[in-house]
Protein backbone atom coordinates (compact mmCIF):
# COMPACT_ATOMS: atom_id res chain seq x y z
CA UNK A 1 0.00 0.00 0.00
CA UNK A 2 1.26 3.40 -1.23
CA UNK A 3 1.75 6.23 1.20
CA UNK A 4 1.09 9.90 -0.24
CA UNK A 5 3.11 12.30 1.42
CA UNK A 6 1.53 14.80 -0.20
CA UNK A 7 -1.89 15.35 0.89
CA UNK A 8 -2.98 17.45 -2.25
CA UNK A 9 -1.28 17.41 -5.53
CA UNK A 10 1.69 19.10 -5.56
CA UNK A 11 4.57 19.85 -7.93
CA UNK A 12 8.29 19.42 -6.99
CA UNK A 13 10.93 21.91 -7.86
CA UNK A 14 11.85 19.85 -10.36
CA UNK A 15 12.40 16.27 -11.74
CA UNK A 16 15.06 14.42 -12.67
CA UNK A 17 14.85 11.55 -14.80
CA UNK A 18 18.17 9.00 -15.51
CA UNK A 19 17.50 6.85 -18.38
CA UNK A 20 15.11 9.47 -20.20
CA UNK A 21 16.53 8.93 -24.21
CA UNK A 22 15.15 5.36 -23.48
CA UNK A 23 11.12 4.25 -23.85
CA UNK A 24 10.01 4.17 -20.32
CA UNK A 25 11.93 6.64 -19.40
CA UNK A 26 11.10 9.12 -22.41
CA UNK A 27 7.00 8.65 -21.70
CA UNK A 28 7.46 9.77 -18.30
CA UNK A 29 9.58 12.57 -19.05
CA UNK A 30 6.78 13.41 -21.38
CA UNK A 31 3.93 12.90 -19.05
CA UNK A 32 5.62 15.05 -16.44
CA UNK A 33 6.32 17.86 -18.86
CA UNK A 34 2.85 18.31 -20.24
CA UNK A 35 1.54 18.45 -16.40
CA UNK A 36 3.87 21.45 -16.49
CA UNK A 37 6.79 19.95 -14.11
CA UNK A 38 9.97 21.34 -14.79
CA UNK A 39 11.93 17.70 -16.11
CA UNK A 40 15.84 17.23 -16.44
CA UNK A 41 16.04 14.94 -19.56
CA UNK A 42 19.37 12.79 -18.32
CA UNK A 43 20.44 9.93 -21.02
CA UNK A 44 23.73 8.59 -21.23
CA UNK A 45 25.75 10.81 -23.48
CA UNK A 46 24.73 13.21 -20.25
CA UNK A 47 25.90 10.38 -17.78
CA UNK A 48 27.57 7.17 -18.43
CA UNK A 49 26.34 5.22 -15.41
CA UNK A 50 29.02 2.79 -16.37
CA UNK A 51 32.06 5.16 -16.33
CA UNK A 52 34.11 5.11 -12.70
CA UNK A 53 33.55 8.36 -11.82
CA UNK A 54 29.09 8.53 -12.29
CA UNK A 55 28.75 8.87 -8.82
CA UNK A 56 30.60 11.76 -8.52
CA UNK A 57 29.38 13.07 -11.43
CA UNK A 58 24.96 12.25 -11.21
CA UNK A 59 25.43 13.98 -7.45
CA UNK A 60 27.12 17.12 -9.04
CA UNK A 61 23.85 17.73 -11.14
CA UNK A 62 20.96 16.65 -8.15
CA UNK A 63 19.71 19.09 -5.80
CA UNK A 64 18.58 18.46 -2.62
CA UNK A 65 14.84 19.69 -3.45
CA UNK A 66 14.62 16.70 -6.81
CA UNK A 67 13.01 14.33 -7.17
CA UNK A 68 15.19 11.58 -8.87
CA UNK A 69 13.39 9.17 -11.11
CA UNK A 70 15.44 5.98 -11.95
CA UNK A 71 14.86 4.08 -15.04
CA UNK A 72 17.99 3.46 -16.66
CA UNK A 73 18.89 0.28 -16.73
CA UNK A 74 20.54 -2.52 -19.15
CA UNK A 75 17.25 -4.68 -19.90
CA UNK A 76 16.22 -7.18 -20.62
CA UNK A 77 19.11 -8.55 -18.33
CA UNK A 78 19.65 -11.89 -20.18
CA UNK A 79 23.54 -12.90 -19.13
CA UNK A 80 25.66 -12.76 -16.37
CA UNK A 81 27.89 -10.06 -17.46
CA UNK A 82 24.64 -7.47 -18.20
CA UNK A 83 23.83 -8.64 -14.30
CA UNK A 84 27.32 -7.56 -13.50
CA UNK A 85 27.27 -4.14 -15.42
CA UNK A 86 23.35 -3.74 -13.89
CA UNK A 87 24.50 -3.71 -10.54
CA UNK A 88 27.55 -1.49 -11.25
CA UNK A 89 24.87 1.09 -12.73
CA UNK A 90 22.65 0.86 -9.71
CA UNK A 91 25.57 1.63 -7.43
CA UNK A 92 26.14 4.53 -9.02
CA UNK A 93 22.93 5.89 -8.84
CA UNK A 94 22.20 4.93 -5.07
CA UNK A 95 25.36 6.49 -4.46
CA UNK A 96 24.67 9.74 -5.96
CA UNK A 97 21.41 9.36 -4.33
CA UNK A 98 22.39 8.91 -1.35
CA UNK A 99 21.26 12.20 0.27
CA UNK A 100 17.89 14.10 1.61
CA UNK A 101 16.53 14.40 -2.11
CA UNK A 102 12.90 15.23 -2.13
CA UNK A 103 12.01 11.98 -3.40
CA UNK A 104 13.30 8.77 -5.19
CA UNK A 105 11.50 6.77 -7.63
CA UNK A 106 12.61 3.14 -8.91
CA UNK A 107 11.23 1.74 -12.10
CA UNK A 108 11.76 -2.20 -11.53
CA UNK A 109 9.60 -5.03 -12.89
CA UNK A 110 7.03 -7.44 -11.88
CA UNK A 111 9.91 -10.20 -12.78
CA UNK A 112 10.70 -10.00 -9.17
CA UNK A 113 8.15 -12.35 -8.05
CA UNK A 114 7.87 -16.25 -8.55
CA UNK A 115 4.87 -18.12 -10.09
CA UNK A 116 1.96 -18.64 -7.77
CA UNK A 117 -1.61 -19.48 -8.61
CA UNK A 118 -3.19 -16.69 -7.64
CA UNK A 119 -3.05 -13.11 -8.74
CA UNK A 120 0.11 -11.28 -7.35
CA UNK A 121 0.14 -8.35 -5.01
CA UNK A 122 2.68 -5.75 -3.94
CA UNK A 123 2.89 -8.34 -0.49
CA UNK A 124 3.71 -11.76 -3.17
CA UNK A 125 6.91 -12.93 -2.28
CA UNK A 126 9.80 -11.46 -5.03
CA UNK A 127 11.27 -14.83 -5.49
CA UNK A 128 12.78 -14.27 -9.38
CA UNK A 129 13.87 -17.10 -11.43
CA UNK A 130 15.55 -14.75 -14.30
CA UNK A 131 18.41 -13.14 -14.31
CA UNK A 132 16.13 -10.26 -15.34
CA UNK A 133 14.07 -10.18 -12.18
CA UNK A 134 17.30 -10.85 -10.15
CA UNK A 135 18.48 -7.75 -11.04
CA UNK A 136 16.43 -5.71 -10.55
CA UNK A 137 15.33 -7.60 -7.02
CA UNK A 138 18.72 -6.81 -6.39
CA UNK A 139 18.68 -3.10 -7.90
CA UNK A 140 15.55 -2.57 -5.72
CA UNK A 141 17.50 -4.00 -2.54
CA UNK A 142 19.91 -1.41 -2.46
CA UNK A 143 18.05 1.25 -2.90
CA UNK A 144 16.36 0.27 0.58
CA UNK A 145 19.17 0.19 1.85
CA UNK A 146 20.59 3.29 1.15
CA UNK A 147 18.62 5.75 -0.14
CA UNK A 148 17.81 8.25 2.89
CA UNK A 149 14.73 10.02 1.42
CA UNK A 150 10.95 8.84 0.46
CA UNK A 151 11.43 5.67 -1.85
CA UNK A 152 8.75 4.68 -3.59
CA UNK A 153 8.92 1.17 -6.02
CA UNK A 154 7.28 0.93 -9.14
CA UNK A 155 6.68 -3.05 -10.83
CA UNK A 156 5.17 -2.74 -14.30
CA UNK A 157 3.98 -5.95 -15.42
CA UNK A 158 4.58 -6.37 -19.75
CA UNK A 159 5.04 -2.58 -21.62
CA UNK A 160 3.42 -1.94 -25.20
CA UNK A 161 4.22 1.10 -26.95
CA UNK A 162 4.93 2.78 -30.52
CA UNK A 163 7.39 3.98 -29.30
CA UNK A 164 9.41 0.63 -27.92
CA UNK A 165 12.60 -0.30 -29.12
CA UNK A 166 12.61 -3.66 -28.54
CA UNK A 167 11.35 -6.44 -30.49
CA UNK A 168 10.17 -8.54 -27.79
CA UNK A 169 7.53 -11.23 -28.43
CA UNK A 170 3.77 -9.38 -27.66
CA UNK A 171 2.17 -6.83 -28.91
CA UNK A 172 5.33 -4.50 -29.84
CA UNK A 173 6.36 -7.38 -32.50
CA UNK A 174 2.95 -8.51 -33.37
CA UNK A 175 2.12 -4.73 -34.48
CA UNK A 176 5.18 -4.67 -36.53
CA UNK A 177 4.69 -7.61 -38.27
CA UNK A 178 1.38 -6.88 -38.96
CA UNK A 179 2.31 -3.75 -40.14
CA UNK A 180 4.76 -5.53 -42.93
CA UNK A 181 2.63 -7.83 -43.91
CA UNK A 182 4.21 -10.85 -42.33
CA UNK A 183 3.46 -14.09 -40.40
CA UNK A 184 2.85 -13.78 -36.63
CA UNK A 185 4.78 -16.92 -35.15
CA UNK A 186 3.67 -17.90 -31.92
CA UNK A 187 5.16 -19.89 -28.75
CA UNK A 188 2.89 -23.21 -28.85
CA UNK A 189 -0.41 -21.77 -29.49
CA UNK A 190 0.24 -18.86 -27.75
CA UNK A 191 -2.00 -19.52 -24.57
CA UNK A 192 -0.23 -18.58 -22.17
CA UNK A 193 -2.30 -14.89 -20.85
CA UNK A 194 -0.48 -12.12 -19.22
CA UNK A 195 -1.22 -8.35 -18.06
CA UNK A 196 0.33 -5.93 -20.54
CA UNK A 197 0.23 -2.22 -19.64
CA UNK A 198 0.40 0.51 -22.06
CA UNK A 199 3.16 2.86 -22.02
CA UNK A 200 0.74 5.70 -21.23
CA UNK A 201 -0.73 4.03 -18.23
CA UNK A 202 2.76 3.91 -15.99
CA UNK A 203 3.92 7.24 -17.24
CA UNK A 204 0.12 8.50 -15.75
CA UNK A 205 1.31 6.40 -12.64
CA UNK A 206 4.45 7.43 -12.15
CA UNK A 207 3.42 11.65 -12.11
CA UNK A 208 0.52 10.85 -9.32
CA UNK A 209 3.24 9.26 -7.49
CA UNK A 210 5.25 12.65 -8.25
CA UNK A 211 2.70 14.89 -7.26
CA UNK A 212 1.33 13.08 -4.58
CA UNK A 213 5.04 12.30 -3.11
CA UNK A 214 3.87 8.47 -2.48
CA UNK A 215 6.08 5.74 -0.72
CA UNK A 216 6.10 2.47 -0.76
CA UNK A 217 5.82 -0.31 -3.34
CA UNK A 218 3.25 -0.29 -6.33
CA UNK A 219 2.35 -2.83 -8.88
CA UNK A 220 1.66 -1.40 -12.73
CA UNK A 221 -0.75 -4.05 -13.80
CA UNK A 222 -4.40 -3.74 -15.42
CA UNK A 223 -5.62 -6.30 -13.46
CA UNK A 224 -6.81 -8.21 -16.80
CA UNK A 225 -5.35 -10.87 -19.01
CA UNK A 226 -5.23 -11.81 -22.89
CA UNK A 227 -3.80 -14.78 -24.51
CA UNK A 228 -0.63 -13.46 -27.23
CA UNK A 229 -3.05 -15.52 -29.50
CA UNK A 230 -5.61 -13.13 -28.65
CA UNK A 231 -3.25 -10.32 -28.81
CA UNK A 232 -1.82 -11.27 -32.30
CA UNK A 233 -5.67 -11.30 -33.90
CA UNK A 234 -6.21 -7.97 -32.67
CA UNK A 235 -3.33 -6.99 -33.75
CA UNK A 236 -3.84 -8.44 -37.19
CA UNK A 237 -7.55 -6.99 -37.42
CA UNK A 238 -6.41 -3.12 -36.74
CA UNK A 239 -3.62 -3.43 -39.43
CA UNK A 240 -6.36 -4.17 -41.74
CA UNK A 241 -4.25 -6.98 -43.06
CA UNK A 242 -5.03 -11.28 -42.68
CA UNK A 243 -1.35 -12.43 -42.28
CA UNK A 244 -0.97 -15.86 -41.20
CA UNK A 245 -0.83 -16.36 -37.52
CA UNK A 246 1.23 -19.47 -36.75
CA UNK A 247 1.67 -21.97 -34.06
CA UNK A 248 4.79 -23.20 -33.48
CA UNK A 249 6.02 -26.57 -31.19
CA UNK A 250 7.35 -25.33 -27.70
CA UNK A 251 11.02 -25.31 -27.34
CA UNK A 252 10.75 -25.30 -23.27
CA UNK A 253 8.16 -24.61 -20.32
CA UNK A 254 5.56 -22.37 -20.55
CA UNK A 255 6.99 -18.82 -19.25
CA UNK A 256 5.08 -18.26 -15.61
CA UNK A 257 2.97 -21.78 -16.13
CA UNK A 258 1.16 -19.96 -18.92
CA UNK A 259 -1.09 -17.77 -16.50
CA UNK A 260 0.28 -14.28 -14.78
CA UNK A 261 -2.48 -12.30 -12.95
CA UNK A 262 -2.58 -8.80 -11.19
CA UNK A 263 -5.00 -8.21 -8.04
CA UNK A 264 -4.86 -4.17 -8.51
CA UNK A 265 -6.53 -3.53 -5.51
CA UNK A 266 -3.72 -1.09 -4.40
CA UNK A 267 -3.41 0.63 -7.16
CA UNK A 268 -7.46 1.47 -6.95
CA UNK A 269 -6.96 2.21 -3.26
CA UNK A 270 -4.13 4.58 -4.04
CA UNK A 271 -5.88 6.52 -6.99
CA UNK A 272 -9.23 6.35 -7.39
CA UNK A 273 -9.57 8.23 -10.36
CA UNK A 274 -7.50 6.24 -12.46
CA UNK A 275 -8.51 3.30 -15.05
CA UNK A 276 -5.95 1.80 -17.36
CA UNK A 277 -6.18 1.47 -20.87
CA UNK A 278 -7.98 -1.24 -21.92
CA UNK A 279 -5.81 -3.55 -23.70
CA UNK A 280 -7.63 -2.88 -27.03
CA UNK A 281 -7.76 0.41 -26.72
CA UNK A 282 -4.03 0.58 -26.04
CA UNK A 283 -3.65 -1.66 -29.55
CA UNK A 284 -5.18 0.78 -31.01
CA UNK A 285 -3.96 3.88 -29.82
CA UNK A 286 0.05 2.20 -30.63
CA UNK A 287 -1.27 1.72 -33.98
CA UNK A 288 -2.28 5.69 -34.51
CA UNK A 289 1.23 6.73 -32.99
CA UNK A 290 2.89 4.60 -35.48
CA UNK A 291 0.83 5.52 -38.40
CA UNK A 292 1.00 9.67 -37.17
CA UNK A 293 5.02 8.57 -37.25
CA UNK A 294 7.68 10.71 -39.85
Amino acid sequence: MLQHLNLVPTAPARVVVVGAGGFVGNAIAGRLERDGIPVLRLARRDVDLLAADAARRLAAILRDDDVLIAVAAIAPCRTPEMLRDNVALAVALVRAAARPLAQVVNIGSDAVYGDGPVPLTEDSPTAPGTLHGVMHLARETMFRGEILAPLCLLRPSLLYGAADPHDGYGPNRFRRLANRREAIVLFGAGEERRDHVFIDDLAAVAARIVLRRSTGVLNVATGAVASFADIAGMVNRLAGSEIPIAATPRRGPMPHNGYRPFDIAACRAAFPDFAYTSLADGLAQAQRDVARTP
